[in-house]
């Protein structure tokens, strides 16, 4: 008995026995006539996308042998929406492009005009070879640096918050010559489904780049949406996309349907009102999805054998090959010929993309993922502002001048050290929530905008998903951007522009692209007078769960000012993500001991060169000369181990080190176990939640898997939501559960 033939079997024989059994037109156009006179694609443009298309085709249906052959491992097509090659087509190679997994067809036709081989490629890609050459093996994305297609994993839209971002500040990185690889008239493009339409960092990105327009700005951006039906098995109500966005206030929307001809020319007048209005478009392309969602899909789960073939009945390559052969642009013969063609390089470039070699050490797998050159940092900390236009920046009051009060507090200090900051790197731009006009909401950012104007500090939307992925467009195209996120809690309404996105983004490029930018998140614990959850939190959990994510966390001003700094040249040189963490509950004090002593104050460090930075692994110590316990704190802790220190000191002659991390992601466990060794007992005091909310674990499984053999303990959060007013002190640690658990191991 004959083997049943597979659906993409099936589809296959369907399109080619049309072109064996099809009869040319009476009569043949030439290369340079229209299909039709009032359309404007040409036959010799309808052949290439032809081509185009059946190579985004057969290299689906390669991906499927390599898995069978267990040489490939990744499935998921474009079959279907082979269409979007009219998009590649007509858009410019220095318009950047955000794309999803099924843009085989646009990257098909984009790699056309770059003189790029994107079938040999794509086989590197299907195969993990790191021969590929964007993700070099780590995944199968689409993107390449030569074609400004930064890569995107299997995205639920999560990339179109950037593409806005990037379109909101193309104008100002090109005013700043911070966008040199594209032009003025650039726009940009963000393909993504139907089903993904529905998810809030669609509608987020869609929404920022309309709330620009209706500000007066500009956000030169499509929203490309291959709308297929449905999303793997979920069923998109008819017309959802078209009656959700076609009469939305500023954003265009082109629906694209219908004959080639007919998509090319709507195509064609969407690009052009994008780019001649700088204003965001909604392109409504209707495509169909051909043999589910994945190779790993069992299709008739969800759908019936009536419902799958009339989904194939809409093939796009039948409907366009008998387009191209009824209007007299194409013979079957010549069909036959172009597909023949891919075949063969498609057969050749596959024995040979399996040859190629893998990632096989996790060293090589990592090795984009967090670059650190400290010479090159240091010369970025070197840089210095002229001092004319520094002493014009203050008012003639420098912030360390002896000759006025200079312990100032931490709030002070970032103030003073972004000024310095956005003066000494004219592409750096402070935005977030209340951070222009107000100054922020604890005031930290008071009189930037004032300094530097609405253009490097200013306003947004209340909307972490649009803050963050304003900044990695902007971070993108050489912006320097310092985005505030107004409170802790709420950056976990955003965290996955962080996880998923920038932090990913030199891992997949294989640092062909970055996003560099350091994130202001004000936060943490010990808020008078606050509760709940979104105001008084403190877990850094899942920040410390990144790859490749900075994390520092101050505890002083004069500190605050330093890590800021080697954040900044961190970002710059090594084109990192950083995130600055500031405590809240310290940003105004002025005490440590005792009411009135002004001994939380500190003194400016003036930007003078790299001694005025700390960097990643450099770590406070206080009371350097004790030895009978180590207390390993950061943050609110620190100024709680202090004194909790001073009173073992006083009460019970217990001589304390105290060390503050000052970076919590990656741990400076290198000082952290030399401090130990030296003390022999340690307390982590850890103002965040016990359960996995902060670092008092990590630190203890390190001590203990170095062999350290000293007693350890920990003094954490009890796990809870901080509570109003004085019962927050009830599930907060506390200066004497650090008191006693010292005097419990020594």
């Amino acid at each position: 008995m004959a083997t049943p033939l597979t659906r993409v079997e099936i589809v296959q024989t369907r399109f080619n026995d049309y072109l064996a059994t099809a009869q040319p037109a009476a009569q043949k156009l030439s290369p340079t006539e229209k299909l039709r006179p009032e359309s404007s694609l040409t036959v010799a443009q309808a052949l290439e996308l032809f081509e185009d298309q059946i190579t985004s085709r057969l290299l689906d249906v390669a991906s499927r042998e390599l898995k069978k052959r267990n040489e490939g491992f990744y499935t998921i097509g474009s079959a279907g929406h082979e269409n979007n090659a009219v998009v590649g087509a007509l858009l410019r190679l220095d318009d950047p492009c955000f794309l999803h997994y099924r843009s085989g067809g646009l990257m098909a036709a984009r790699s056309r005009k770059a003189g790029v081989d994107m079938i040999f490629d794509t086989l590197l890609s299907f195969c993990a070879s790191k021969d590929d050459p964007i993700s070099e093996g780590r995944h199968k994305v689409w993107g390449s640096r030569t074609m400004w297609v930064p890569p995107q994993t299997s995205t639920i839209a999560s990339h179109l918050p950037k593409a806005a971002g990037l379109a909101f500040s193309l104008r100002t990185a090109r005013r700043t010559s911070k966008a040199e690889e594209l032009s003025d008239d650039s726009i940009v493009l963000a393909s993504f489904g139907d089903a993904s339409a529905n998810h809030a960092t669609a509608l987020a990105g869609i929404n920022s780049a309309r709330y620009a327009i209706r500000r007066g700005g500009a956000a030169p951006v499509i929203f490309l949406c291959e709308d297929n039906g449905i999303g793997i098995s979920v069923s998109t109500p008819n017309n959802w996309i078209h009656d959700s966005f076609c009469n939305q206030p500023h954003l265009h929307y082109f629906e694209a349907k219908g004959e080639l001809d007919e998509v090319f020319d709507t195509v064609s007048q969407a690009i052009t009102t994008c780019r001649q209005l700088r204003q965001p478009v909604f392109l409504h392309l209707h495509t169909t999805r051909l043999w589910g969602h994945a190779g790993t899909d069992v299709e008739t789960t969800y759908r019936t054998l009536a419902e799958i073939e009339a989904e194939e009945a809409k093939d796009p390559l039948l409907t366009n090959a008998r387009r191209l052969i009824e209007t007299g642009a194409a013979t079957p013969a010549e069909l036959q010929a172009i597909v023949a063609d891919v075949q063969s390089r498609i057969n050749e470039a596959m024995e040979e993309a399996i040859s190629r070699p893998k990632l096989t050490t996790a060293a090589e797998i990592i090795a984009p993922l967090a670059p650190y050159d400290e010479a090159a940092i240091r010369a970025t900390a070197s840089i210095q502002a002229a001092a004319e236009a520094r002493a014009k920046l203050f008012d003639n009051a420098l912030p360390e001048q002896t000759t006025t009060p200079t312990k100032r507090t931490m709030g002070a200090h970032i103030n003073s050290a972004l000024a310095d900051e956005m003066l000494r790197f004219p592409e750096i731009q402070a935005f977030g929530e209340d951070v222009g006009k107000k100054g922020g909401v604890y005031y930290v950012t008071a009189g930037l905008q004032k300094k530097f104007g609405i253009g490097r500090c200013f306003d947004t939307l209340l909307d972490e998903t649009t803050i963050l992925g304003t900044a990695q467009g902007a971070a993108m195209i050489g912006m320097m951007p310092i985005p505030e996120i107004q409170y802790l809690a709420y950056l976990h309404n955003a965290l996955d522009q962080i996880r998923g996105e920038a932090c990913s983004l030199q891992f997949f490029s294989s640092g062909k692209f970055a996003n560099p930018m350091v994130v202001r998140v004000q936060g943490l614990a010990y808020q008078k007078g606050f509760g709940g959850h979104f105001h008084n939190d403190n877990s850094i959990g899942a920040l410390r769960d990144i790859p490749g994510l900075l994390l520092a966390t101050p505890s002083r001003g004069d500190d605050a000012a330093r890590m800021l700094r080697g954040l900044v040249a961190t970002a710059k040189s090594c084109r990192r993500v950083g995130v600055f963490l500031e405590p809240i509950a310290l940003y105004h004090e002025k005490d440590l001991y005792a009411d009135g002593d002004g001994l939380w104050l500190s003194d400016y460090p003036a930007p003078n060169g790299e001694a005025s930075m700390l960097l990643p692994g450099e770590v406070g110590v206080y009371n350097s000369e004790a030895s009978d316990a180590l207390i390993v704190s950061y943050a609110n802790g620190l100024r709680l181990s202090l004194r909790a220190a001073k009173r073992l000191k006083d009460e019970h002659g217990i001589n304390a080190r105290v060390l503050d991390l000052r970076w919590l992601n990656p741990l400076p466990m290198e000082a952290v176990k030399k401090h130990a060794d030296e003390c022999g007992k340690v307390i982590v005091a850890d103002e965040c939640r016990a359960t996995g909310g902060g670092i008092a674990d990590a630190v203890i499984a390190s001590l203990t898997e170095d062999g350290f053999e000293g007693r350890m303990n920990s003094v954490r959060a009890v796990d809870s939501y901080v509570p109003l007013a004085a019962a927050a002190n009830l599930v907060l640690m506390s200066e004497q559960q650090i008191f006693e658990a010292v005097k419990g191991i020594v």
